[in-house]
């Protein structure tokens, strides 16, 4: 009987404890007596044929190295058909034939997700792992990356206290987190913000102001702010509500598509302005204010052991649904235990913070100003 050819690879954004997940699914896999293929760079790897044969000298001395030893890219093949063409994404298609593949793992975040899916109903045996800093993706509760950059973003406030307590200024932290606030908000607690800005709750600019006045005239002489890279102003919100809504009651068909088309576009590139916010309250409070974006910082170092754990989990229960021939999911971590979910219900998903997640409430109680 012919062994099980498996490829494997890692797209989008880097993450720590993809190391550990590939290496998870190596040793699980050569156990088996399967072989592996690993693609570089991502989906670019599958789109150009660039592979290479995993092996375990391959695996030796991975498991605490932060990035990904297969290189990744932000190729997405759900994309590539409309911007490239069918022709494009079919040379994906023709390398996971050619190379006679019983199976492709993909470990990537959401835009990874999408890609795993487009592939899987193309006739693609695909397995996915759940692999995000931000923890936003959907049906999964804990993503590979989130622990580890969950630490790095809470040190990184924690240094920021003593410079901001000794020089009596508003310190903004800007945190990874375009439509989900997961990682600011755990941070935000972790180290003590005194206001966390999150993408699910849009925010009041004077009440933010207020927050940090009251602090002033209580004796309080600095304050720090959290806030996720995809926070946006009521005043934001408003706007690009009216102008939608004033574009859908002038238009009609296309046209109309097309006009919210670039709205949307547009909310999303002026979305979460950290120093515009730090104009605003360095001139609503008379404080001098000055900004920090952690921004790829959070991506980088050693995983945690709490990653190391989660990746081998998901690593390892790859192999098992492998050997079921059960393909065309994601594994996901739920109520504690690692499960499959179709990728159906993955796909296109976002995962915000819940409005009565403990985490908003716990952080309400102890007197954290949410913007609102």
């Amino acid at each position: 009987m012919a062994k099980r050819r498996i490829g494997i690879l890692t797209a989008g954004s880097d993450s720590p404890g993809l190391n550990a997940a590939i290496r998870a699914i190596g040793k699980a896999a050569l156990s088996e007596g399967f072989e592996l293929i690993g693609f570089q760079d991502g989906f670019t790897g599958l789109l150009q044929n660039h592979s290479l044969p995993i092996e375990a000298a391959f695996l030796s001395n991975i498991l605490t190295k932060g990035g990904t030893v297969l290189g990744t890219s932000k190729d997405r093949p759900h994309e590539m058909e409309e911007t490239h063409g069918p022709q494009h994404v079919q040379s994906a298609i023709d390398t996971y034939h050619s190379l006679k593949l019983d199976g492709l793992v993909c470990l990537g975040g959401r835009d990874t997700q999408n890609s795993a899916h487009f592939l899987q109903e193309r006739g693609l045996n695909i397995i996915s792992l759940p692999k995000s800093i931000e923890n936003n993706i959907a049906t999964t509760e804990l993503t590979i990356g989130f622990d580890t950059a969950l630490g790095i973003a809470s040190e990184a406030i924690d240094r920021l206290h003593s410079t901001a307590h000794a020089n009596h200024r508003i310190i903004i932290v800007e945190i990874t987190g375009h439509t989900a606030g997961w990682l600011t908000l755990g941070a935000g607690i972790a180290s003590g913000a005194d206001v966390i800005l999150l993408p699910e709750i849009p925010y009041d600019m004077q009440s933010v102001a207020n927050a940090i006045l009251k602090r002033s005239q209580a004796g309080k002489r600095f304050s720090l702010v959290a806030v996720a890279e995809g926070s946006r102003s009521r005043d934001d919100v408003a706007f690009y509500e009216r102008s939608l809504s004033l574009n859908a009651s002038r238009r009609s068909g296309q046209d109309a598509k097309k006009v919210a088309a670039r709205i949307n576009r547009l909310e999303s590139q002026f979305t979460g302005n950290t120093m515009m916010l730090a104009s605003q309250l360095e001139q609503l409070t008379g404080l001098e204010t000055r900004t920090t974006i952690l921004g790829y910082l959070l991506r980088g170092g050693s995983p945690s052991a709490t990653d190391r754990v989660l990746a081998t989990q998901f690593g390892t229960a790859c192999v098992s649904y492998i050997e079921k021939n059960h393909y065309g999911v994601m594994l996901a971590q739920q109520a504690g235990k690692i499960t499959a979910v179709p990728l159906s219900e993955v796909a296109g998903k976002d995962k915000p913070i819940p409005a009565d997640h403990p985490w908003l409430a716990g952080a309400r109680r102890i007197g954290t100003n949410l913007g609102d």
